[in-house]
């Protein structure tokens, strides 16, 4: 393993960066952005947080507005402040490994979840494929605070593989936890290492993502933006810091949340994206790749990501083109990509400090996309 990381390091100073100077930046006035954020944190949409704006190759608006908390004296947040990435973790994290794996012919989007974790097999989940679970149409329930019930995460999965689903398979999209927590064991059984392993190896370490990872140090926890405190915890052991309490039961890493990030690592993340799947002399996935994973078809969504809504509400406002996919974070994260207009906006936000009860955000999302595509001067599709 070592000498695997030695080998990434030296790959890492191959992988030029994207451009980070906001070289167009001069050309755009961002101050209705600046007044949309500062308002957002006077009316306790999120206490602080950390915005990114990639625009045609270029990062055009990188800042940290508000504080930590709503206390007077916490620290103000800044482009270096780490947040809980929450559902993020699906897209960034297991979906990209996932294509790794499918791209070096090691996993089959089409093969059961059942070969790679028998116990499934029961109870009609014999047929439910991998392609299911990322497309989030397995038929799987959305959600269950297992920790009620379980006490290790062996207990956890032996919950889900014995549950009954609530839909044929492929007929019913329902987003599902559960569906990435099966994922992220999936990746550990067939490659013998673990989920933040992988992701380590693969992106964060050859693509300098420094501060993303999962289960961070308490070296950096005064760069952390804190959560909501899980006071419901039933277990002896020490809980991990992640937001999510199925994560924190799975030792805070997991297929469907778990990783930490900055705005300026994802930057990075999502510049590689835009190119492709390339960053520097690197290539990550082919291009074809992320096409087949991103291509709109019957079900409702992506493979491991979500897809523009072509009619109604969508958290990516008016201005973003059909070929737009993104993901949402449940702590208040969110990325948005058109790759139609080369456009990419990053919010990082510990909206759920000091409670999740606080749903301003959903409000607020689409109005920040709105306000960030008129200050770009976009029209609207």
């Amino acid at each position: 393993m070592q000498s695997l990381r030695i080998v990434f390091i030296f790959c890492c100073a191959l992988a030029g960066p994207l451009q980070t100077t906001p070289a167009r930046a001069q050309a755009f006035n961002f101050k209705p952005l600046e007044a949309v954020m500062g308002q957002a944190v006077s009316d306790s949409v999120f206490p602080g947080a950390s915005l990114a704006v990639l625009y045609k190759g270029q990062v055009v608006f990188h800042k940290g507005f508000g504080k930590m908390t709503y206390a007077v004296d916490s620290s103000p947040v800044d482009t270096t402040t780490i947040y809980d990435l929450a559902s993020l973790t699906k897209a960034i994290s297991t979906t990209s490994i996932v294509m790794q794996l499918v791209e070096r012919d090691s996993l089959s989007l089409q093969a059961p979840v059942a070969k790679y974790l028998p116990g499934f097999r029961v109870k009609g989940k014999e047929s439910v494929s991998l392609e299911q679970l990322l497309r989030h149409n397995s038929g799987l329930r959305a959600h269950s605070y297992f920790a009620k019930s379980c006490r290790s995460p062996e207990e956890l999965f032996n919950t889900i593989e014995n549950d009954s689903l609530l839909s044929p398979p492929g007929r019913t999209t329902l987003y599902s936890d559960l569906g990435f927590m099966l994922l992220g064991k999936i990746i550990a059984t067939i490659t013998g290492h673990s989920l933040a392993e992988n992701f380590h190896a693969r992106f964060a370490a050859p693509l300098g993502m420094h501060a993303t990872m999962f289960t961070p140090p308490a070296a950096l926890l005064q760069r952390i933006a804190p959560v909501e405190k899980d006071t419901e915890w039933p277990l002896s052991i020490i809980r991990p810091l992640v937001h999510d309490q199925n994560a924190a039961l799975l030792g805070g890493v997991a297929g469907h949340a778990g990783l930490y990030s900055t705005t300026g690592d994802l930057i990075t993340f999502t510049g590689m994206l835009m190119h492709g799947g390339t960053s520097g002399r690197r290539i990550y996935f082919r291009k074809g790749t992320l096409r087949n994973f991103l291509t709109r078809s019957s079900a409702e969504r992506a493979l491991g990501w979500d897809l523009r809504s072509l009619e109604g509400h969508s958290s990516s406002g008016e201005f973003f083109s059909a070929s737009s996919y993104g993901h949402l974070g449940y702590t208040g994260t969110s990325i948005w990509i058109d790759p139609q207009q080369d456009l990419a906006v990053i919010l990082l936000s510990n909206r759920v400090w000091p409670t999740s009860a606080n749903i301003k955000i959903r409000k607020f999302r689409p109005l920040l996309h709105n306000t960030v595509a008129e200050c770009l001067q976009l029209k609207k599709f």
